[in-house]
Order: C-alpha cells, then sequence, then structure tokens
C-alpha cells in the first residue's frame, strides 16, 4: 500500500476508546492493518450491479421472550457505572 488512509493517531484514539493499552509497535502495525483493511473496501466499487433482483425471502426466526438480566446483573462487569447506568469514555 502507497500511502496510508489511517493515522496513527486514530488507532491510539480507537484503541483508548476501547480501553485498550498499545505500545508504538502495535500502533504501527494496527495502522498498517486498518490501512490494508479499509483498502478491501475500494474492492467494492469493482463490482458491476446487477439490474435483477432475488425474491427475498425472510429467514429470520420470530421474536422469543425470555427472563431479562436484573439491573445489577446487567453492570456486574462494567468497568465503570453511574445511577445504574453504564458510564464509558466521553467521545470527541
Amino acid at each position: 500500500m502507497s500511502e496510508s488512509v489511517v493515522d496513527p493517531d486514530e488507532v491510539r484514539q480507537v484503541a483508548d476508546l476501547a480501553r485498550v493499552d498499545l505500545d508504538d509497535d502495535e500502533v504501527d502495525q494496527f495502522t498498517e492493518q486498518f490501512a490494508d483493511i479499509l483498502s478491501y473496501f475500494d474492492a467494492l466499487d469493482e463490482v458491476p450491479e446487477t439490474d435483477r433482483e432475488e425474491e427475498l425471502a425472510n429467514v429470520m426466526r420470530p421474536d422469543e421472550t425470555h427472563e431479562c438480566l436484573s439491573q445489577e446483573e446487567a453492570l456486574q462487569n462494567a468497568p465503570d457505572s453511574e445511577d445504574g447506568h453504564f458510564k464509558g469514555p466521553k467521545v470527541s
């Protein structure tokens, strides 16, 4: 790949939001990998469009109701919560 479309600062920001600690070597590695992944999306632009529509069939199962988690159970593994809600890092 000739020019990276992913900036190392973007990788650091995403890692910070995901609460993942990365060293400089890992940031460089992920920057290259993310750029490669995004370049695969360019291949989708080369796929020809079709005029034919396939007949669609609903393959989803019907919804089923189940007992849900209590608020305490849902928050037990959260690294941070406030007033009974999940609390995450501020996104800028």
